[in-house]
């Protein structure tokens, strides 16, 4: 069932990240404070960030090494970041397959948390289109018409 719904995400994501090619690359790294993570670019690599915090890490004990946003300058900087995501989410989908509500011990921060895949895996999801909204409304306020990335459209 993951498969099939990150299916949906990932139809939801490229609507989004071909919209984003239509933004300028200035517009692209622009900061706007009323946004969180500032800019449509900082978006995009805060939610790579977690899914790699939260899956790659947590969920399969890989290692992350955690650049700064400016390290990627491009739109293209950051669907080579989405690719690895997507690679994370394959390992998981495989490694919790059947076992999607058993109850797992993660640590995060030094506090041991008790989360069964899926609960992850909404975490992750829900994070993702929350900050999706928020770019959308980021290039609202750049002058741009967002368009409609919702899953079912």
């Amino acid at each position: 069932m993951f498969k099939q719904q990150y299916d949906f995400i990932l139809s939801s994501r490229n609507t989004l990240l071909a919209y984003i090619g239509s933004i300028s690359e200035h517009d692209f790294l622009t900061n706007n404070n009323s946004f969180g993570r500032g800019s449509i670019r900082n978006l995009l690599v805060h939610i790579c960030q977690t899914y790699c915090a939260w899956i790659g890490e947590k969920a399969l004990g890989i290692e992350q090494e955690f650049l700064p946003f400016e390290s990627y300058q491009t739109l293209h900087h950051c669907q080579t970041y989405f690719n690895r995501v997507d690679e994370y989410i394959g390992l998981f989908t495989e490694k919790f397959k059947g076992n999607e509500l058993k109850e797992n011990e993660l640590d995060r921060n030094g506090e041991i948390l008790k989360v069964n895949p899926l609960k992850l895996f909404t975490h992750v999801i829900t994070h993702e289109f929350h900050h999706k909204g928020q770019i959308m409304s980021l290039s609202r306020h750049l002058g741009y018409i967002p368009i409609d990335a919702d899953i079912i459209r």
